[in-house]
């Protein structure tokens, strides 16, 4: 029988959730607050103690898996709606997978004494000066992903919106400091100036009584947290005399922005 030390398998788990959320918040756009991603990896880590009971068969397994990434997903995000909910449960409930199959890929292979495998949970007795060059080493390889990922693309913008019959094009501005995203649905919000607002709408804003479609969206400014209008537009088309033009899926919002349609970069790519 071998030894497994309660200790490093909280810890360990502790550390893979974490990651696992920050994943799932990349894939899914989703806003998720260090305090909160703390939390549940920590509530997540209780889960792998299962891995200390007799073999529970496949399906009771899976129905344990299923419903502790149900759980860990809406303590780290909250729920915002059951759409919202299965999108996040499902990338993190991929992102688990994956992480699994490598794992026990790895075990298969090389049948290491210091991994483990039970009811879906894998232990590794590590150490301290291991669990840091490996958080170091996963770091640098994360930002340097990130710097490639989010580097501006070169170009003059022009952004058509439409909605309905009315259309407006404003000049765009790549900004990696917009990221913004729709908390329903995970989308990036592009932000328009104020007065486009009546050219797409109708009518000039007035928080009171929003035209049918627009909602407030909580949006974290210089002078604090703000509600800006936001609506989903019928079609967004960014496009540049050096490329050619490409329709994206984002949500309108309305703010200071210095006359320009702001949306971050990862719009062109996704």
């Amino acid at each position: 029988m071998e030894t497994i030390y309660i200790d490093v398998l909280i810890i360990l788990n502790i550390y893979v959730n974490f990651f696992l959320l920050r994943i799932t918040a990349g894939v899914t756009h989703s806003p998720l607050k260090n305090v909160r991603c703390a939390a549940a990896s920590a509530y997540g880590s209780l889960f792998s103690l299962t891995i200390l009971l007799p073999a529970l068969g496949t399906m009771v397994t899976l129905a344990v898996k299923l419903a502790a990434a149900v759980s860990i997903v809406a303590l780290a995000f909250g729920i915002r709606g059951g759409k919202r909910l299965m999108i996040n449960t499902a990338a993190f409930f991929g992102a688990n997978f994956v992480l699994a199959g490598t794992v026990y890929g790895v075990y298969s292979l090389l049948e290491p004494q210091f991994m483990h495998f039970n009811n879906g949970c894998f232990y590794i007795d590590f150490s301290l000066l291991i669990l840091i060059i490996t958080t170091a080493v996963l770091y640098a390889a994360v930002r340097l992903i990130r710097n490639a990922v989010d580097r501006v693309p070169a170009g003059d913008w022009t952004v058509t919106i439409r909605r309905g019959k009315r259309i407006v094009r404003l000049d765009g501005l790549a900004d990696t400091g917009n990221g913004l995203v729709d908390y329903f649905t995970g989308t990036p919000v592009m932000i328009c100036p104020e007065e486009s607002f009546a050219e797409l709408t109708g009518s000039p804003i007035d928080t009171d009584r929003l035209p049918r479609g627009v909602r407030l969206l909580p949006c974290s400014a210089v002078t604090g947290s703000i509600l800006i209008p936001v609506f989903r537009p019928d079609e967004v088309v960014i496009s540049s005399k050096s490329s050619r033009s490409k329709t994206v899926d984002a949500v309108i919002g309305f703010g200071e922005c210095g006359g320009k349609a702001v949306f971050n970069p990862k719009l062109l790519k996704i």
